[in-house]
């Protein structure tokens, strides 16, 4: 029998347990909440300076034989507060990232999972602590915004995406089952909020993608993994049977994070680096020998120099040209593209017309070296081939046709990023997922296609491309190839290569340098166009791929982006718009420029004529300081691009 005493610490611990059941946790300023119920059934909720943003959002992991977060008995809870500095072997935004954050870790039987509030945003993941290999059924994630919301996706009927369709705007309350699942990163924009959603640390495990089936809902769907592949043409396989998991794996791991970025403001959603923060950290030893730079671009322009002596097309006299070109300009890098070998399946063969040695030396005698186009599935086959790629002296690959993210293809990336950083070459992955943190792990990944891109010709319109900054890019590099110099306005606009031109203005395409962000940063452009345009090359091979600083001057997403960018002592000014209005015109403030200090700034901006004559635009020198402002005006689909240098 009890007595008082011994009943009083069990009420006691009751009412304790009973205090633990709702857990809360805020960002280091105090101005991002998360409302967690720990006990039953895990579902949180998210407040913004006081106001409901997500409510009730729910999570579980189905491992078959239980649920983790399902009927939970919360053992243990403890938060954390973490300040630290990473610093980016590839710097895309800043020299030096401050990782600031509380953490909150709910501790149940065999599993945690952790909240980590930044005052930009949120994450959270499991973490389990099985002693055998687990089997996730299913991860459910429910997503509730409060509220009425625009949701920019990009959707896909199909997990087999390049992540290349056109971003699509549905209102929240419209969401039904006619709509068709979308790719991550997802943009929510209201009137006063907007929220990105991503993941990062992405490893072992399939790529989430969301469902709008239901009007104010979202949730997460994942691909199954693949157990067996059949025949599918020279550059990919078919999945012909699949587990009944979305994963397997090790049974004491932590699961991805999915990140949540909230303000109120658009332009902290260009300056955000929650990837960089969430992912796993650099586990290269040596990384002295990864070089971002710009790339001389074959593939776009059809390999079809013209004023030239000799007949073009995939063959030994135009990669020397190409190769020349790009020693003129310091460039560092030329692709070789599809075309370049004999067959897509053999990584070892030229065609005929190529002495690849013999270019691999012309490139190193004028400091030029060569990246290599390769299918996922050659380099499946021939996983040899980052050695010997090595030996013969080629920098990188530049892998294509992915086109999933189940867990067997996210492991692939990994596999591939591994054994090329033993070899020292880096990975550009084309047709392929967004980055979500791997290429923070390993370095030597320095870009990632998934975009619609100019690649895409017609298709890549101003109006879409206006996203990007607030989407895609905003979660990694992105290798949108840009630099098209035959410039038209989207109501003229016709290419067909070898004449393959860009949609809006010349110094919208000029801006793209600045604006968009890649560890290789290609120049699509045919080199004869270029030595034509001799002064908009020399400011586009000007414009670094690393970035020391990033200042978002002026945004709203879809609209606009105007952002100064510093690399050593240079400050570049990069603004495009879209086809939406007949022009802007922006005054921005030059304050983010030392103070005195005397800069030289030379500018692109457009033509009096841009509006109809893309081609059309102005180049113009002067000096500034930082107390002073400059006017901006953008036509149409228009763009401005301007490099300060301090005065000598």
């Amino acid at each position: 029998m009890l007595n008082k005493k011994g009943l009083f610490t069990i009420l006691l611990g009751f009412v304790g347990i009973c205090l633990q059941a709702q857990v809360k946790v805020s960002s280091p300023s105090g101005n991002l909440e998360v409302s967690v119920s720990a006990n039953g059934n895990v579902n949180y909720s998210v407040a913004l300076d006081g106001k409901s943003i997500f409510q009730e959002n729910t999570l579980s992991l189905d491992l078959g034989d239980q649920v983790l977060g399902k009927d939970a008995r919360l053992r243990d809870s403890s938060i954390k507060k973490v300040d630290e500095t990473i610093n980016p072997v590839v710097p895309l935004k800043y020299g030096t990232v401050r990782n600031y954050y509380n953490e909150l870790t709910l501790k149940y039987r065999r599993y945690n999972i952790q909240f980590r509030v930044y005052d930009e945003g949120f994450a959270y993941r499991f973490v389990t602590s099985f002693n055998d290999s687990i089997e996730v059924k299913k991860e459910d994630a429910m997503f509730y915004p409060s509220g009425e919301y625009t949701a920019h996706l990009q959707q896909t009927g199909s997990f087999k995406t390049a992540y290349e369709h056109p971003y699509t705007h549905v209102s929240t309350s419209d969401f039904g089952e006619s709509q068709k699942m979308a790719v991550l990163p997802v943009l929510l924009e209201s009137e006063d909020t907007k929220i990105l959603i991503s993941e990062s640390a992405l490893e072992n495990y399939p790529a989430m993608f969301i469902n709008v089936d239901k009007p104010g809902r979202l949730s997460a769907v994942f691909p199954h993994d693949p157990l067996q592949f059949g025949p599918d043409g020279d550059r990919s396989l078919k999945i012909t049977k699949e587990a009944a998991y979305i994963a397997k794996v090790d049974g004491k791991r932590d699961l991805p994070w999915r990140y949540f970025l909230i303000t109120h403001e658009d332009k902290d959603i260009i300056e955000n680096t929650l990837t960089v923060k969430l992912a796993t950290q650099n586990v290269l030893k040596n990384t002295s020998w990864i070089k971002p730079g710009q790339v001389s671009w074959e593939w776009w322009n059809g390999a079809s120099p013209y004023h030239v002596d000799f007949e073009a097309g995939f063959n030994e006299d135009t990669y020397k040209y190409f190769i020349d070109f790009a020693s003129g300009f310091d460039i560092p890098y030329i692709i070789m593209d599809e075309g370049w070998a004999q067959s897509t399946t053999d990584p070892y063969t030229p065609n005929p017309t190529i002495d690849l040695f013999e270019l691999i030396e012309y490139g190193k005698q004028r400091d030029v070296k060569i990246v290599l186009w390769l299918t996922w599935l050659t380099v499946e086959n021939n996983f040899e081939l980052f050695e010997k790629f090595h030996e013969w002296g080629i920098a990188g690959v530049k892998i294509d046709f992915m086109d999933r993210s189940d867990q067997w293809m996210v492991n692939y990336y990994e596999r591939v990023a591994k054994e090329a950083a033993k070899h020292e070459l880096f990975v550009d992955f084309h047709g392929s997922f967004k980055p979500a943190g791997l290429e923070i792990k390993y370095p030597n990944i320095i870009s990632y296609e998934g975009v619609l891109g100019l690649e895409q010709m017609g298709r890549a319109t101003p109006d879409n491309s206006l996203y990007l900054p607030f989407m895609r890019n905003a979660v990694g590099p992105m290798d949108f190839t840009p630099g098209g110099m035959i410039n038209l306005q989207p109501e003229v606009y016709h290419s067909v290569r070898p004449n393959a031109a860009a949609m809006g203005t010349r110094a919208f395409q000029m801006a793209l340098f600045v604006v968009f962000e890649s560890g290789v940063q290609m120049l699509a452009d045919n080199p004869t166009n270029y030595y034509r345009e001799k002064d908009c090359t020399d400011f586009i091979t000007s414009v670094p791929t690393t970035w020391d600083d990033t200042r978002v001057l002026d945004a709203k997403i879809g609209e606009y982006v105007i952002v100064a960018k510093k690399h050593g002592d240079a400050w570049f000014i990069g603004a495009i718009t879209n086809g939406r209005q007949d022009s802007r015109e922006f005054e921005i403030s030059l304050d983010f420029l030392d103070g005195g200090v005397t800069y030289t700034m030379t500018s692109f901006e457009d033509g009096v004529n841009a509006a109809r004559q893309g081609l059309d635009y102005r180049m113009q020198e002067g000096e500034v300081k930082n107390k002073e402002s400059i006017k901006l005006k953008l036509v149409r689909n228009g763009g401005y691009a301007a490099r300060l240098l301090p005065k000598k």
